[in-house]
């Protein structure tokens, strides 16, 4: 059994001390709002762990606090870590020292500790970081988000205990993938949820756009790599675009844009350049000779259709923006609603509000907020990607035919001093 060193006693601890707590699936009628919470037993499924990586910017969170400080954190408690490209000079073997937990060689192992019952009572799956080849077409990254959440599954299935779920960014890299994970979840009843810290993120200005909003268009400016950074700026647009009025409708095609075609869209009436102002403004980003260096730095808009006849643009501004930022042009409203997305340097508190929404769920069994919206993000990110490999072709999409509504959850309000810039 290849645990960590001089862990084979503390295995045996951790073990005497989950199987005493329980480990049946929290009741969704359960409420914790006015009574003291226990810390629950959770798993962690990852990929890699090092300083800054996704793992270390959530279960370091469990293990030291909300500012990786030993002070307050989550009512959670770390009983087992999988790692699926585990290196020696990993942090995570000082924590798992410091904190008594095992680094496990199995993904069962991490949800069990080898008996035939779980010792959690969640499971953070964050398939995130690591050497994984990409699609030889489409250039997608080939996570095992599928495979660790087939494995983690199936540990439930052998136990015969189901519990809450979180999978980090878009829930798999090919849509078929995404769709199976969550009509398995649903099918049997695991609480589930997946995606971005971006809505959770601080906003300036802190405005809410309340629901039931008459939206009649949003664009979200983003940047960096056009699928794992497109799919936070998915999460910016899509955690607005859901409020208007009627909710969620989905999504009738997808389109990619670039060069000279970004400027035909725009003569078509398929995205607004004041929209993308009132974005860029939010940040400062001057918008002087803005066409020439959207030109220059070869940047990619995303057009998205709705059902409804919502437009929604995704421009990523490499070279020019290197925030995200979601403008809406509103009904009946002169000027359109913006506002910036701002995401913390070390030890990223934005992560620790993603946390609190799993937390919640993990404690009441209920999603903080519908699993739906990442999976139609992860739709759309997937045609995105094949839209590009096909020269940004149209792409309709009738497999994102499905309504949702909204959770009106809060993001992040609490000032810190250590904002990058």
């Amino acid at each position: 059994m290849k645990l960590v060193q001089g862990f084979c006693d503390t295995r045996r601890q951790w073990l005497q001390s989950c199987l005493a707590v329980g480990t049946a699936a929290v009741s969704p009628k359960l409420s914790w709002a006015n009574s003291p919470r226990r810390k629950l037993p959770v798993a962690a499924v990852v990929t890699r762990y090092f300083k800054s990586s996704h793992s270390d910017v959530l279960v370091t969170k469990i293990l030291e606090g909300w500012r990786h400080d030993g002070r307050e954190g989550p009512d959670l408690q770390l009983v087992a870590l999988y790692a699926d490209q585990l290196k020696d000079s990993d942090p995570v073997h000082d924590l798992a020292r410091k904190h008594g937990f095992p680094i496990v060689p199995t993904i069962d192992e991490a949800l069990t500790l080898g008996t035939n019952r779980l010792v959690v009572e969640g499971v953070l799956s964050i398939g995130e970081h690591g050497n994984y080849p990409y699609t030889p077409d489409t250039n997608q990254k080939m996570y095992p988000r599928r495979r660790f959440f087939d494995e983690i599954v199936r540990a439930m299935q052998r136990t015969g205990q189901f519990v809450p779920l979180f999978n980090d960014k878009h829930i798999g890299y090919r849509w078929s993938d995404a769709t199976a994970m969550v009509d398995t979840a649903k099918r049997l009843g695991i609480p589930f949820m997946a995606g971005s810290s971006l809505p959770v993120a601080w906003r300036y200005p802190q405005a809410s756009l309340p629901l039931e909003s008459d939206i009649d268009e949003v664009l979200c400016i983003g940047h960096g790599r056009l699928e794992s950074y497109g799919f936070h700026a998915l999460e910016s647009l899509q955690c607005l675009a859901e409020r208007r009025r009627g909710g969620e409708t989905g999504v009738k095609a997808v389109t990619v844009v670039q060069g000279e075609a970004i400027w035909g869209a725009r003569s078509q009436g398929r995205w607004s350049h004041d929209l993308l102002e009132a974005a860029l403004a939010t940040i400062d980003v001057p918008t002087n000779n803005l066409q020439k260096q959207i030109n220059e730095q070869k940047s990619t808009f995303y057009l998205i259709e709705y059902r409804d006849g919502l437009r929604g643009t995704v421009a990523m501004l490499d070279g020019i923006a290197s925030e995200f930022a979601v403008a809406c042009r509103l009904r009946q409203k002169q000027d359109p609603f913006a506002c910036w997305f701002r995401q913390e340097g070390p030890p990223y508190g934005h992560f620790e509000y993603l946390l609190r929404a799993i937390e919640h769920m993990f404690h009441t069994g209920q999603p903080a907020y519908p699993v739906e919206r990442t999976l139609l993000t992860t739709g759309i990110l997937d045609r995105v990607m094949h839209s590009i490999y096909q020269g940004g072709v149209t792409l309709k999409t009738p497999e994102l035919d499905f309504c949702y509504q909204p959770a009106d959850w809060p993001f992040a309000n609490r000032e810190v001093e250590n904002f990058p810039g």
